[in-house]
């Protein structure tokens, strides 16, 4: 996005990009909805609150599926080393 946002408006024809830029980060419908609102009607910093927000989310889900993933690897690598020393035939 090229230029600032003014107070209540989205730089010419930026409107359907900011639109699909947070669908790709996995906004709903609802915090799409209440962003646009915000911003439009001069809300800047409500709206960036609701883009903290969801962001916090979104690293919250990543920090649970990486604990998962250690989980996994856990388990592989003591597969890998029975007795303390690493099978041949690995996964």
């Amino acid at each position: 996005m090229n230029g600032k946002f003014k107070r209540g408006t989205f730089p010419d024809g930026e409107t359907d990009a900011i639109i699909q830029n947070l669908k790709d980060a996995g906004c709903s419908a609802d915090t799409i909805s209440d962003f646009m609102e915000d911003i439009e009607g001069g809300k800047m910093i409500d709206g960036l609150k609701l883009l903290a927000m969801h962001r916090r989310s979104l690293l919250k889900h990543l920090h649970e599926e990486q604990k998962r993933i250690d989980c996994l690897d856990y388990l592989v690598w003591q597969m890998e080393k029975p007795n303390g020393k690493t099978r041949k035939n690995r996964i």
